[in-house]
């Protein structure tokens, strides 16, 4: 789906705190309620019964947020898994359902890494310094967004240039050898408007293998991080009707982590290379020649490069490893305001993507239509509703659809809500065509796309003039089809045998004492259960608890404050020679500090992991203990 940007500048500009679906607790006008991942256009949240959150600039900013794994940590309904340190392999798992069922877009593009066997994406390079929100959007979402949205949908939008050249440098160091730079020029000029970024995170000491995991004689082996993004967005208003958008960004991405060998694994005295680079374009026009009727056409384009290298023992140098990734897609979307409150959406597109690596060079199609109607039936109630057909070059043809209604009770101001829907995941190229003839596994050409039904629904009801808002949602998805590994005699390969279901709550409580005080507080449970192996699937946090709280103590002085307590959970070990066990939950508090000394000069500070808290997500490596960290920011007004 190509988002419709036209308005988000205005939209998000002033955009100022976190604002969920399941609960408005922020000031009434605040832009944070509007959600464009829910319906493809601008929408107030209340308007759709879909679990949405928002994840704003400001909001990033003040809690100094730097990746974006960082900042879902907060988010409900999420558990988010990384191998380390910043530049570790990253997974995030909506709602219980697998890492890879959950799409990601970066404005607008999909950036599902067809190079990994899973086409799941790694959010390691992923830095929020250029960003103006996160959207996450939970619950099946195929009938809108087609493929891979099982689980849910996280769309991220950066910035747009608006009114005088503005520029912005920041600088940070701290623990860990941690040593980031930030820039951004942007701002308009007649017709056009334009922002460009860079941004680099390193770090150079980070401990991932745990102690107790080395063999006796084995030297610990710290990760290193260096990540490199660029950037940019331009436009070009080239009349009241017509205007062109742009979108260009690339990362390059290299990390050291400790190697493993032998049999069942053990860490290595050397280490691994794991190096990324991701590039993602997507050009479009925006026509609107009738007041009310916008249309979008669009083409995206995205490449990934990874390289695999290991272990790296000078005396027996490793071959490197390297996959290809790359996808195109055509697009075009129309939407039609036909009376105040009732739109039509619609559109089509065409997407191919390839996978290249040594012995296989593969590629596979998808075409796709889709429909959505918004409308307010009568006062108080809006539906949203989705359907899509995609015809897959590999599978056929698959139909998807959703339904969002929302309902605000007027005596009591109480929204209830809800929505149903279905996914699909077709397999990927690697699990169709890849072979691993020395390990007898063999890609498997017949096997059928992953398939989900979902549905939720829930209230929420604001109390004390708005002082508390309080609410819950219960959430379900059933999945069908799912690619597993089975083994024979002589061989090995994917099969279509998966049942699975996840259920659970999504309760919160938010709170705004005033002007300058205001927290929220989320509680999400999560069971799973895997109907053919009658087994919880693993990495599934049955209780977390997130909290946030900001407090402005005076003008320019912001402290925020965040508790995630994540529940314990199924696990492998390191190398998944144990299968199952049991990992403990863990704690972690987040503080940080900003001050603007003057309107050009700003100096923050934060504390990750106030008290050191050791703990292992993924069991086998070892997240950052207390780290402190400060830093500088200028900007030219």
């Amino acid at each position: 789906m190509a988002e419709r940007r036209r308005d988000l500048p205005d939209l998000c500009a002033d955009a100022v705190e976190v604002a969920d679906a399941q609960g408005g607790a922020q000031a009434a006008v605040s832009l944070s309620e509007i959600s464009v991942s829910a319906t493809g256009v601008p929408t107030p949240i209340a308007n759709t019964g879909s679990s949405v959150t928002v994840l704003t600039d400001r909001l990033l900013q003040e809690q100094q947020r730097r990746t974006v794994p960082d900042a879902l940590q907060q988010v409900p309904g999420l558990n988010v898994v990384q191998t380390g340190g910043a530049g570790g392999q990253t997974s995030v798992f909506i709602r219980g359902t697998n890492s890879n069922h959950v799409k990601v877009q970066i404005d607008g593009i999909d950036v599902n890494d067809p190079s990994t066997p899973n086409r799941a994406f790694d959010f390691s390079q992923l830095q929020t310094y250029d960003l103006s929100r996160i959207e996450v959007l939970r619950g099946p979402q195929s009938g809108l967004y087609g493929a891979d949205a099982i689980g849910g949908v996280i769309s991220v939008v950066t910035k747009r240039g608006e009114g005088p050249t503005r520029a912005m440098a920041t600088v940070e160091g701290g623990s860990f050898g941690t040593f980031n730079q930030f820039g951004n020029v942007s701002g308009s000029e007649g017709i056009f408007d334009y922002s460009v970024s860079v941004g680099h995170i390193r770090q150079s000491a980070v401990q991932v293998t745990p102690f107790e995991l080395l063999p006796r004689g084995v030297p610990l082996r710290t990760a290193f991080t260096d990540i490199k993004t660029v950037s940019t967005k331009l436009g070009a208003q080239l009349t009241d009707e017509f205007r062109l958008n742009y979108v260009l960004r690339f990362s390059d991405s290299a990390y050291l982590d400790q190697a493993d060998g032998g049999f069942p694994y053990v860490p290595l005295p050397y280490r691994n290379l794991n190096d990324q680079q991701q590039l993602i374009m997507r050009g479009e026009a925006e026509w609107t020649p009738v007041p009310g009727f916008h249309n979008v056409f669009g083409a995206n384009y995205s490449k990934f490069d990874r390289l695999f290298a290991g272990p790296l023992d000078p005396l027996a140098p490793p071959t490197p490893t390297t996959y290809l990734g790359e996808r195109t897609r055509f697009d075009y979307r129309g939407d039609w305001q036909v009376s105040p409150g009732n739109l039509v959406l619609f559109g089509a597109q065409r997407e191919d993507e390839r996978f290249e690596t040594t012995g296989i060079d593969r590629s596979n199609g998808n075409s796709a239509g889709f429909a959505e109607l918004q409308t307010t039936p009568f006062a108080g109630a809006a539906l949203v509703a989705n359907i899509r057909h995609d015809s897959n070059d590999q599978f056929g043809g698959a139909t998807t659809f959703r339904v969002a209604p929302s309902y605000i009770v007027p005596a009591t101001d109480t929204r209830l809500k809800g929505s149903v829907g279905t996914g699909f995941k077709p397999p990927t190229l690697s699990q169709l065509y890849q072979d691993y003839p020395g390990f007898r596994f063999f890609g498997n050409p017949n096997l059928r796309p992953e398939e989900s039904f979902g549905f939720d629904g829930g209230f929420e009801q604001p109390l004390f003039d708005g002082f508390m808002t309080v609410g819950a949602t219960y959430y379900q998805t059933d999945f069908k089809n799912l690619i597993q590994t089975a083994y024979y005699p002589t061989f090995s390969t994917n099969v279509n045998v998966g049942q699975a279901t996840a259920y659970g709550t999504e309760s919160f409580v938010a709170l705004r004492f005033n002007e300058f005080w205001s927290g929220r507080l989320d509680w999400t449970t999560t069971v799973t259960k895997d109907e053919i192996a009658h087994q919880e699937l693993l990495r599934r946090p049955r209780n977390k608890v997130s909290a946030t709280a900001i407090w402005n103590l005076m003008p320019g002085l912001t402290i925020t404050g965040t508790l995630i307590v994540l529940g314990s959970f199924v696990d492998g070990n390191r190398d998944f020679s144990v299968p199952r066990l049991k990992a403990p939950g863990f704690t972690l508090v987040n503080l940080s500090v900003n001050y603007a000394w003057s309107e050009t000069l700003t100096v923050f500070g934060r504390i990750d992991n106030l008290f050191d808290k050791r703990y292992q997500n993924p069991t086998g490596f070892q997240g950052p203990g207390l780290a402190v960290y400060g830093g500088v920011r200028v900007t030219s007004f």
